[in-house]
């Protein structure tokens, strides 16, 4: 956000907005096109590289791993084909060539493990005019998880648990990951030599950075040996001794290697592609970029202000507009027992509050995975009346925002978004959509 907010100034309303109904009727619309613009059915064939003159071994993880797998069939009916990819249990698909295994998400179990064994077991043996294509997308850290010298798959599983609790932002998340896998920061590819290796990313961490994605199982970590003694310190007395040990102590460097890393599918591209679908409802995009992180219910005070900015004030631009943002941000999890809540419900929880109940402003926060950290909807709507209607149900607002139970709000209000799994994933994608004061 550096450089500011991008707005369409050129955009004029082409239509009246009529109550909440259409709110939300637009609102959903948005997130379907984030959604859709990430379809790697549409977006992976034109990424394909040079076609092998030997053999093609795919592989692997990430919540969208089967589809891509599918596009890929599609697309290469007359290539040698084999290879091996990990979704998260309930996300496969029909392949015919390549095998797809399920396993654990976000916490890995020992199908986590034994994918990621099987994943190297196929790179291995190949030849110069080789490919390994490798199939990348959110979620893979854990779905493919292999654990580095002196741990044991508990200790990852330990590990991710107090990741997931930590506050810490996902970069640093993935650092972690990286130096207690046997298998990612690079480490795959390293197994592949001397084949050649493209990767095909979807996206889900702000930036982009192919590291970070599934921890960068084929790209080159130059922070590979870096001190990890401030996050190991981050994460408290709970985290294994021998997990401590690799991230306090400094490993050897690894020789560098070239990445033929190509990304189908970011979160920058599905606002773009939501942008578009507001244009056409005569609305004015602001975009706030695809790498917005933070804790949760900040972001939504933060929202709020700029909401009211758009219309009261004309700032950065007059209604009609929508607020198009995404990235991950974090929720903090204090010592107290939480509730059943999500970042994007959260997030949105704090919006409704901060704006409390002021007309003309309602949102949508959601994953584009179809999955709001560990519970079973993407996300969540609110509209003007979501405080009133809460407080006639005997619910208030404040104190589940505070014990973090926001998806039991929402749930009783029926404003929980629920998709199943998209089988994709360009992170969240939020939309606040501001409508002129009448």
């Amino acid at each position: 956000m550096a450089s500011g907010p991008r707005v369409d100034q050129a955009a004029a309303p082409v239509a009246r907005f009529q109550g909440d109904t259409q709110a939300r009727a637009i609102l959903a619309e948005l997130f379907a096109a984030a959604v859709s613009s990430a379809d790697p059915m549409q977006v992976l064939a034109p990424a394909l590289p040079e076609r092998p003159r030997g053999r093609c071994v795919v592989v692997g993880a990430g919540k969208s791993a089967a589809v891509m797998a599918q596009a890929v069939e599609a697309a290469w009916t007359d290539v040698d084909l084999s290879g091996v990819v990990v979704t998260r249990y309930g996300h496969g698909a029909p392949t015919r060539r390549i095998e797809v295994l399920e396993a654990a998400h976000p916490v890995p179990d020992a199908a986590s493990e034994q994918a990621a064994r099987r994943i190297l077991l196929a790179v291995q043996g190949l030849g110069p005019e080789d490919l390994v294509l490798a199939l990348i997308s959110g979620g893979g850290s854990s779905l493919m998880a292999l654990p580095a010298g002196g741990l044991t798959l508990d200790d990852k599983r330990a590990v991710n648990r107090l990741l997931l609790a930590s506050g810490l932002g996902i970069n640093e998340m993935n650092q972690v990951r990286r130096r207690l896998s046997a298998i990612k920061g690079g480490r795959l590819a390293e197994a592949a030599h001397p084949a050649r290796v493209a990767t095909l990313v979807i996206s889900d961490v702000p930036g982009d950075d192919p590291r970070a994605i599934a921890s960068g199982p084929t790209v080159y970590d130059p922070e590979a040996a870096a001190d990890l003694s401030a996050l190991a310190r981050r994460l408290g007395p709970a985290l294994p001794e021998a997990a401590r040990r690799l991230l306090v102590e400094t490993p050897l460097p690894r020789p560098p290697f070239a990445s033929d890393v190509r990304m189908i599918a970011t979160p920058q591209m599905a606002l773009e592609a939501a942008a578009a679908v507001a244009r056409r409802h005569g609305l004015r995009p602001i975009l706030l970029g695809d790498a917005l992180e933070g804790e949760a219910r900040e972001a939504g005070t933060l929202f709020a202000g700029m909401a009211r900015s758009v219309r009261r004030h004309a700032q950065p631009a007059a209604a009609p507009a929508v607020l198009l943002s995404g990235g991950e941000t974090t929720v903090t999890i204090g010592s107290a027992e939480p509730g059943r809540g999500g970042r994007n419900t959260e997030f949105l929880l704090a919006l409704a509050v901060a704006l409390r109940g002021e007309r003309g402003i309602s949102a949508i926060s959601a994953d584009t995975d179809g999955i709001d950290g560990t519970e079973d909807a993407a996300g969540a709507v609110i509209t003007a009346d979501t405080l009133e209607r809460a407080r006639r149900a005997g619910l208030d607002p404040a104190a589940f925002l505070s014990a973090h139970d926001s998806y039991t709000l929402f749930q009783r209000l029926g404003d929980l978004v629920v998709t199943g799994p998209t089988l994709t994933n360009v992170n969240d994608f939020r939309a606040v959509l501001v409508l002129p004061e009448p």
